[in-house]
């Protein structure tokens, strides 16, 4: 009878044991999914940084941007999408020539209204679009 008594409460023990080793084991687990994920955004990160350094006016979205007429598509298809899904690009885009790129100004527009925009091109790309309503 003792030895039942005392082999009840080592299987009671082990089992009550498991759920804990199991829980513990989990928690590693996340932890570990938690710091890979981590260390990847970081990765990520500093990858990003190095090629922005390398690359400072990059621009995958529009690529080379060699000429006035460029300059204007590029500058006016940004500023319409910044604006809404549906908006246009209304009459003609004027682009001033600097010494690494264009200035470019327009106005785009939707079903709630035409709002100006300027935009830079440097070295090649869309570098930045104010939309001016």
């Amino acid at each position: 009878m003792m030895m039942r008594a005392s082999m009840m409460m080592a299987l009671l023990a082990a089992s009550m044991a498991a759920p804990g080793d199991a829980q513990a084991q989990s928690q590693r687990d996340l932890r570990r999914a938690v710091d890979a994920a981590i260390a990847s955004d970081i990765a990520a990160d500093r990858q990003a940084e190095r090629e922005a350094k390398q690359y400072p006016y990059a621009d995958d979205r529009q690529g080379g941007i060699a000429s006035t007429a460029a300059a204007r598509d590029a500058c006016g298809a940004r500023a319409a999408g910044q604006l809404s899904a549906s908006a246009k690009v209304i009459g003609q885009s004027y682009a001033r020539p600097m010494s690494t790129g264009w200035e470019v100004e327009g106005v785009v527009g939707d079903t709630q209204g035409d709002v100006n925009f300027v935009c830079s091109v440097r070295n090649g790309s869309v570098t930045g679009v104010l939309l001016n309503p």
